[in-house]
């Protein structure tokens, strides 16, 4: 009778181990991965809006496979140690077989423009919430696309680290600054090094970055010189004018007090001209004079001589 029980226990046992062999695979849980700035794992994911972009069907070519879940592309057990875990070349794929053809040196992935020392606002869906820190790295000014991405392309610090930022609407948020002096194509990096799980998270985000607008100081134009008041003495061969002297009409002072505002060589030279002015007069007086008197000689002559020579009666 236990030798029929321990059978049918193990017919039992047996059904069921060969009936899980039989349910198909559960995929492992997924878990999160930045949409903005959209990364490559979730610009070519299947279905993505952009995995029929070049970029994203090359990858997709040489991944050969299909990628693995886009918000699953984790390497456990790194504790920080992420360069020690990371080959150079590889930053992108985590390392990882399904992902490794996000690693392809290109400049057409699907890119977020933006303006150097602008806001970075990034939004990292979370699938399945996590505790942790997120360290986001920048490409250093020169970085060549054409190249595979290596840690020293990166700034020796990140640009921004936020530890265990509030998830809303199904996305961790957080927002820092560009840098000012980066232009041109640029790979933000972002690890999200979970502290709930042994998990580390890598993605890579392609930006096309605008130069920052150069500021001018505002500066006030420059009043023109005063163009010089033309001389009297503008005509060729004209003497300019001395300086005049404040009359007594400017000073209000009455005309006989004139002498008073003279100067000595301006009074003398009145003086001169009213002596001229005297002579004149005299000599006038002496001709009119002199004629006067010689006209009225010859009148009486005449008639001296009309009495002499008259005859007699």
């Amino acid at each position: 009778m236990i030798a029929v029980r321990r059978i049918a226990a193990l017919v039992v046992a047996g059904g069921i181990a060969a009936a899980a062999t039989m349910l198909p695979a559960l995929p492992a849980l997924a878990h999160g991965a930045p949409t903005q700035p959209i990364s490559r794992t979730a610009a070519c994911a299947s279905g993505a809006e952009q995995s029929g972009s070049a970029a994203c069907r090359a990858a997709l070519a040489a991944n050969g496979r299909p990628f693995g879940s886009f918000d699953n592309l984790r390497v456990p057990n790194v504790n920080g140690q992420d360069k020690q875990f990371i080959p150079d070349g590889n930053l992108c794929s985590g390392d990882l077989p399904e992902f490794q053809g996000l690693d392809l040196p290109r400049d057409d992935w699907p890119a977020t423009k933006m303006t150097a020392g602008s806001t970075l606002n990034v939004r990292y869906r979370g699938t399945i919430p996590h505790e942790g820190t997120f360290r986001i790295y920048l490409t250093k000014q020169g970085y060549d696309p054409s190249e595979k991405l290596g840690w020293d392309d990166l700034g020796a610090s990140p640009i921004l680290t936020v530890k265990d930022p509030p998830l809303k609407d199904g996305s961790y948020r957080m927002s820092g600054k560009l840098p000012k002096d980066r232009s041109g194509h640029h790979v933000l990096y972002t690890v999200w090094q979970t502290s709930s799980t042994p998990d580390t998270y890598y993605s890579c985000s392609d930006l096309v970055i605008k130069a920052a607008p150069v500021a001018v100081a505002a500066t006030k134009p420059s009043k023109p010189a005063a163009e010089p008041k033309p001389s009297r003495s503008a005509e060729p061969g004209a003497v300019a004018a001395p300086a005049e002297v404040a009359g007594p009409a400017a000073a209000g002072v009455p005309e006989q007090e004139k002498e008073a505002w003279l100067t000595p060589a301006a009074a003398q030279a009145d003086d001169r001209v009213e002596l001229g002015h005297q002579i004149v007069i005299a000599a006038l007086v002496v001709i009119v004079g002199v004629s006067a008197g010689a006209g009225f000689m010859r009148l009486r002559a005449a008639r001296t001589q009309g009495n002499h020579f008259s005859p007699r009666r």
